[in-house]
């Protein structure tokens, strides 16, 4: 076996690369979220005065982190599995159910859920969509862009995924994503 052998094939390595990048920047939001929190505890508790709009916030950051932190876990191969039968597969068998599981489960849904997130993110932006409060965040549509975007890096390292598991399956490579 050559060197490139235990590498995943390069458009593996640059979806997830591009999809890593997305979610460090995205992980911000989270520093973002610890202040927002703590500036309205002190605003609410301290001034008796609590912002509406500070509260949305944390809402849409904490929305953020968790969708794009979802692509991001799965490029990075932190998805939870149940080990009982996977542990004692050959790095081929897990790449084959690992293919089988993508097909079957995720990739549908990943579709799905990417094109009704296309609609719910138009229709909210054709009537530009804010806060049912008046103090509230105005552009609720902004953040409702977010769904068919985290879909659609999800689908980018699941594809990713399909594509080293397949190579391992035929062979081709040494598996990446914890095959």
């Amino acid at each position: 076996m050559t060197s490139e052998a235990n590498n995943p094939p390069a458009i593996s390595r640059k979806l997830d690369a591009f999809v890593v990048r997305v979610g460090k920047v995205a992980a911000w939001s989270n520093c973002l979220l610890v202040v927002a929190i703590i500036l309205n505890v002190v605003l609410r508790y301290v001034f008796g005065k609590g912002q509406v709009w500070l509260e949305e916030m944390q809402w849409h950051l904490y929305a953020l982190a968790v969708m794009i932190g979802l692509s991001y876990s799965h490029a990075v191969n932190s998805p939870i599995r149940v080990d009982i039968l996977h542990q004692r597969f050959s790095r081929r068998t897990k790449a084959f159910w690992e293919i089988v599981g993508m097909m079957l489960f995720l990739l549908p849904w990943i579709v799905v859920l990417f094109w009704m997130g296309i609609d719910f993110w138009t229709e909210s932006w054709r009537v530009n969509e804010g806060s049912d409060s008046p103090l509230g965040l105005p552009w609720r549509w902004l953040i409702k862009a977010v769904i068919p975007i985290s879909f659609a890096l999800l689908g980018m390292a699941t594809i990713s995924r399909f594509i080293s598991s397949l190579a391992t399956l035929l062979g081709r490579t040494e598996a990446r994503h914890g095959n």
